[in-house]
């Protein structure tokens, strides 16, 4: 039997805010999983590196090793519209970027794909990206505009900074009109393959936490205001844009970003997301 399957199964999580609503409630008592949280970037590349074996990740890093990995479905963080933590801070107009230097978090694969995405299909060229840790200040000491996520960015949209703010998931609707994934839930074709069990026990994990969490969202915002402050009202606006499921409209919407990522050469060649599992 490979170590894969005959091993405890490493599972990596989004650390951040956004997926408290399928990861607060989920049981981390099984002798079975081991729980890694983690920055997307870094889950990414635990994941590439065989670090981790599945687990919810950016769905950039799935496009990149689509080949050995499937999404399990009702699984993701996506938003339809605006998501309200994937922010473009800039000192001019979105338009006016070319030939600037832009910053961008470290800690993020599949939005920096999207912003990259998004300036080409405006037509902004010649840009200098330079990747840095997510400090919006630090970032924009020598930078015209900086990309934030997740929790980074949240802090950063509630300050008095003066800036341009683009939601990046808003963005992406207004210009494509289809909804946009930013992670998914990825597990390893050979798993499926070879002890699909496994793969329905981490898939029934993280959709039973989903289940529990959004039966309970205010426990959820609870730990948010824990962790983050704000107010209740902030937190129930902000979770009412996020998308926990995976089906095949939203694939759609992956998809239309995978095809533009190749189109922009950030993939080697194209991708499709592969659904697998039952959410029942």
């Amino acid at each position: 039997m490979s170590k894969l399957l005959a091993d405890t199964l490493r599972i990596g999580q989004i650390k951040f805010t956004n997926a408290l609503p399928i990861c607060h409630f989920i049981d981390r008592n099984s002798a079975t999983h081991r729980f890694f949280p983690g920055a997307p970037a870094e889950l990414n590349r635990w994941l590439a590196r065989g670090e981790i074996d599945a687990g919810l990740v950016s769905s950039f890093a799935y496009a990149q090793l689509a080949d050995d990995f499937v999404a399990l479905r009702g699984l993701s963080v996506s938003s339809r519209g605006p998501v309200g933590s994937i922010f473009l801070f800039s000192k001019r107009p979105i338009e006016e970027l070319s030939g600037c230097r832009v910053s961008l978090t470290s800690h993020s694969a599949s939005s920096v794909s999207l912003l990259r995405i998004l300036l080409g299909e405006i037509g902004v060229t010649d840009v200098s990206y330079v990747t840095e840790e997510p400090d919006l200040q630090t970032m924009l000491q020598r930078s015209e505009a900086a990309l934030l996520i997740a929790d980074h960015a949240l802090e950063g949209s509630v300050r008095d900074h003066g800036l341009l703010t683009y939601d990046l998931g808003e963005e992406w609707y207004t210009r494509t009109g289809h909804s946009m994934t930013f992670a998914v839930c990825a597990v390893p074709k050979r798993m499926v393959e070879e002890n699909p069990e496994k793969a329905r026990a981490i898939q029934a994990l993280f959709l039973e936490g989903k289940r529990k969490g959004y039966a309970d969202m205010e426990s959820v915002i609870g730990a948010a205001m824990e962790r983050m402050g704000q107010t209740r009202a902030f937190w129930r606006d902000y979770f009412g844009k996020l998308i926990h499921d995976l089906d095949e409209e939203l694939a759609v919407g992956a998809n239309a970003y995978f095809d533009a990522a190749y189109r922009h050469g950030l993939l080697a060649k194209p991708v499709k997301l592969e659904l697998w599992g039952d959410e029942s």
